[in-house]
């Protein structure tokens, strides 16, 4: 139950700042920490390394306003499949036990409708390392005439790996290199597809008989140990070899049972032996024990290569192929073909004729064709030949001609198709030749040329053929080039000329062509019609849904578009107010003419007036809707996220109070808005605080803010914002917002950042620079780390002294920076000064430049001082004034000079209130380095006679 209470909550007088705070989006990619490092690497934004297994956890920070939207996408491929098409707010992009597939550059867009979108990415890269693979093969060659041989063996190790991965060879536990041993070259082979490392064994000795491991390795990266695959080379070590116990073409009868056995004739280590199919698995019901084949009732469809292969990681596989052939016949043909020399299409007497029979038959050679006329064999004569295998023909088919074609020849022909011997039945067809046996045409009925049907419904193509015999008819697509009928063929043949469709769709309407057959029928050339499919299909409009906003009094024009629809045209359109039937419209005499929209127009919007309007479109085949939402309501509040620090603290009362600032969505739409209804309401409770805000006009961009104060710390409040006009309530808009520690002002004590903890003092890495920075004393300095650049400790010249600093080596390049931000101030003073020691030495030494970031209106960063070059092994001050007009932060920006020598440090940060020092000490006086010692300034002061004194001794 939500209670009103307008003196309960303690509500700060309200402000409005004119200046329009639109922004385009702006993003950033935040990773869950590094998952895995490659030391050499040095991760920056741009390149994520994940273990393949691990989960991917990439995070898009965004800001501007109002509040832009997150798209995750990625290069060749999709991102994920729960966000390939998702539009969410900062949304965190998870893949769960990420593959190498998955590995590549990921991009996250946001967008706000104000400029253009902000694109960031980062590439992932997914480190794995996969099981080796050991084969050995070996060469002898005759030397010197025959007198002896060499044999020479190669042990060739291969991996898939990223990071490539590095090799060991070992005999037994020691470890082999080809500088210490002679007889042994080991190598990077051309060509080969992933990580391959081959070791060679010349002259093959008795100590080579042993057993050798391939260690494989990418040491340690992403904590994936290592790999390692053993052999054992013996003076028997041999590739395998096979043999069949049948032919390599085996012919079987139907339902036979047939076995096939694969016996090793060679092979050390043993082989191990595997069965294959091709194409297709092995078939239902077989059966494959080590080298034997057994397959039960063996039927067609079990026909094809049969492969039996032995492995033993010793030379090549060794392969046999058994050709398994499972007699069968089907699909009995016959073709007339009339005199080919006088190209004559009819059967004449005085002509040749020549009649054609075919079967499809495994194995095809074998098949024997007979031929009857009139239920009797045919008997050869000078004018009754009978050929096999005839050129213009498929393969193994039977012809039988007739020279001159006499009166007599008329009758019907038979031909008979079988597999001598075999219990496979026989297959005949038969055709009449007499003179009425003459060739086909084909027409369209009449009125069939188009079909009209409505999508979802069924529809039959209708082609007649005429002539004696009737050939087969087969359908295939005009309009669309290699078009696919709806049954997924190229060609459909129908034997009644008819094409069935069930379930019609829109994109099936086009021309269809129907052809005779040259099979079945007469060899001519075949005889062609077209049908004509039209498919009709409901409207489609636009808009299905539209939001109108409109002032009290002005007029609106509601508008529904016909985008698509079969017929492309409106038959009808009935608008409706809230559910009940409005008069139609007038007509526009253009409109009517070809009619592709409706419109409905309103004089004045009233509250009466305001409410649900639709208008239906009908084509007569079916109606689709368009919805207008008509209100003179204001739009929602846009709330502005991006508020520098927007918690204040009161440790008296425990109490926390909250900028609250927002603006308004297109205020000029309806209007003006008169005040605001805030509720607050505490998360899990069930009370809620409401106030009434009354504002003055409020333009498009205008910033409003207001202060909650009394929140509870550390609690959590919902917040709902609701702008009024003289229309009434708009959108309600409402947010959540937590209790964040603010940063307070620095003060006059205890704010030197020394870099002692590891939190170094809220300093952050920036996510938008080249590399970081990094935190470290003498005792976790890298001790191979480049010489004459970079301090030996830190101010201090305790070994335990920690200080920051960027390391310049590979893979950095020049112009590359690193950027260490501050914690956010509140700026209470108008001048502070920020004082800071730094370390500049080495010949390639690029630049130190100090920033402040002002989060007054968004992000602004200025340039506060910059030093290039070598400045000596020294520690040195520097005092840099700054004056920030609101909340700030300060930057330090390390620039990687030309070359590896140019490490810069800082250490011992200091930000206090007021200007600093006017006189300011020569630095090449402040500190001197000799070896790894050094002195500590606390401040200028404190040095004068006392350091001259001091630079003496050192002398």
């Amino acid at each position: 139950m939500e209670v009103t209470c307008l003196l309960l909550l303690a509500l700060i007088p309200f402000h409005c700042r004119g200046q329009g705070v639109y922004a385009p989006a702006q993003a950033q990619i935040a990773h869950a920490g590094q998952a895995c490092v490659v030391k050499e690497d040095n991760i920056s934004e741009r390149v994520y390394t994940i273990r393949e297994g691990d989960t991917l956890m990439l995070q898009c920070l965004v800001t501007g306003h109002p509040r832009p939207q997150v798209r995750w996408t990625k290069t060749a491929g999709s991102a994920s499949d729960k966000f390939q098409e998702t539009s969410v707010f900062n949304e965190t992009l998870r893949i769960e036990r990420i593959a190498r597939t998955q590995g590549g550059r990921y991009y996250c867009k946001a967008e706000n409708g104000v400029g253009v979108p902000a694109i960031k990415s980062i590439r992932v890269d997914v480190q794995y390392l996969d099981e080796p693979v050991l084969t050995v093969h070996q060469t002898v060659s005759d030397v010197r005439g025959n007198f002896y041989q060499e044999k020479t063996v190669f042990l060739r190790c291969t991996v898939n790996s990223n990071p490539p991965a590095r090799f060991i060879w070992k005999r037994g536990s020691d470890t082999l290199s080809h500088s210490q041993d002679n007889g042994v070259d080991i190598y990077e082979p051309l060509y080969t597809q992933g990580e391959t490392k081959v070791l060679k064994l010349k002259n093959l000795r008795p100590q080579d008989y042993a057993s050798y491991t391939c260690q494989v390795s990418v040491r340690n990266v992403c904590g994936i140990p290592d790999k390692a695959i053993t052999f054992r080379l013996t003076n028997t070590t041999a590739p395998p070899a096979l043999k069949l116990s049948v032919n390599e073409t085996l012919v079987v009868n139907p339902g036979e049972n047939v076995t096939v056995q694969c016996l090793l004739t060679g092979g050390d280590p043993l082989p191990q032996l595997q069965w294959s199919h091709g194409p297709g698995p092995l078939p239902l019901g077989a059966l494959a024990q080590g080298g034997t084949l057994s397959i039960p009732s063996v039927q067609a469809r079990d026909s094809g290569y049969y492969n039996c292969t032995a492995t033993n990681n010793v030379g090549n596989p060794a392969k046999k192929t058994v050709n398994l052939l499972v007699r069968s016949m089907k699909n009995a043909t016959f073709q007339i073909t009339p005199d080919v020399i006088k190209e004559s299409e009819n059967i004449q007497l005085g002509q040749d004729l020549k009649l054609s029979c075919h079967v499809d038959a495994v194995p095809q050679e074998k098949v024997t064709y007979q031929w009857f006329k009139n239920g009797k064999p045919a008997r050869m004569s000078k004018r009754l030949l009978v050929t096999r295998n005839d050129p213009e023909l498929p393969a193994v088919t039977s012809s039988l001609e007739l020279i001159d074609l006499h009166f007599s020849d008329y009758g019907t022909y038979l031909c008979m198709a079988s597999f001598p011997g075999a219990p496979v039945p026989d297959l005949s067809v038969e055709v009449n030749i007499s003179s009425e046996t003459v060739p086909p045409t084909i027409s369209v009925p009449k009125g069939r040329a188009v079909v009209t049907v409505r999508e979802g419904s069924p529809a039959e193509l209708q082609c007649e053929v005429r002539g004696k015999p009737r050939p087969p008819v087969l359908w295939s697509r005009v309009d669309k080039e290699a078009a696919l009928l709806p049954s997924g063929l190229l060609l459909e043949e129908t034997p009644d000329g008819k094409l069935r469709l069930e379930r019609v769709s829109r994109d099936m309407s086009g021309t269809y062509r129907c052809q005779t057959a040259r099979y079945n029928g007469f060899n001519v050339r075949p005889r062609e019609a077209q049908v004509q499919l039209n498919v009709q299909f409901p409207p489609e409009v636009e808009p299905s849904s539209q939001d109108v906003r409109q002032a009290l009094g002005r007029p609106v024009l509601l508008r529904c578009s016909l985008l698509r629809g079969s017929p492309q045209r409106i038959a009808s359109a009935v608008w409706r107010f809230k559910g009940q039937l409005l008069p139609p419209p007038p007509v526009v005499p253009a409109a009517a003419e070809a009619p592709d929209h409706a419109e409905l127009r309103l004089d004045a919007v009233t509250r009466d007036s305001s409410g649900s309007y639709e208008c239906s479109v009908s084509n007569d085949v079916g109606s689709a809707t368009c919805l207008f939402q008509v209100s003179a309501k204001a739009y929602s509040p846009e709330f502005y996220f991006d508020t520098p620090n927007p918690t204040r603290s009161h440790k008296l009362s425990k109490n926390y109070s909250y900028v609250l600032q927002w603006t308004q969505r297109e205020p000029d739409a309806v209007d003006p808005v008169l005040n605001y209804r805030l509720s607050v309401r505490q998360l899990n409770q069930h009370n809620a605080m409401v106030k009434a805000i009354p504002v003055r006009r409020v333009e498009k961009g205008q910033l409003l803010e207001y202060i909650l104060t009394d929140l509870r710390v550390p609690h959590s409040y919902e917040i709902r914002l609701t702008p009024y006009t003289t229309f009434g309530a708009g959108d309600m808009a409402s947010r959540i917002i937590h209790y964040t520690e603010p940063i307070n002002s620095p003060n006059l004590s205890d704010n030197t950042c020394h870099f002692e903890d590891e939190k170094i003092c809220g300093y952050t890495q920036d996510l938008t620079d080249n590399f970081d920075w990094t935190r470290q004393n003498a005792l976790t300095q890298n001790p191979k780390r480049s010489p004459n650049t970079g301090p030996p400790t830190d101010i201090s010249g305790t070994p335990e002294g920690y200080y920051m600093f960027i390391e310049t080596s590979r893979p950095r390049e020049l112009g590359d920076r690193a950027r260490l931000v501050s914690p956010l101030y509140n700026a209470s003073a108008k001048f502070y000064c920020v004082s800071f020691f730094y370390h500049m030495y080495g010949k390639h030494i690029g630049s130190l430049n100090l920033l402040v970031r002002s989060r007054n209106k968004g992000a602004l960063d200025t340039h506060a001082w910059s030093l290039s070059g070598n400045k000596g092994n020294v520690w040195q001050q520097a005092h840099v004034p700054i004056s920030p007009s609101g909340p700030f932060q300060i930057i330090f920006e390390g620039v990687r000079g030309s070359g590896y020598l140019g490490d810069i440090a800082i250490d011992d940060v200091t930000l206090k209130k007021g200007e600093c020092p006017r006189k300011q000490m020569d630095p090449n006086k402040v500190v001197v380095m000799p070896g790894s010692g050094a002195f500590r300034q606390s401040s200028p002061q404190l040095w004068g006679p006392v350091a001259v004194f001091l630079l003496a001794l050192q002398r």
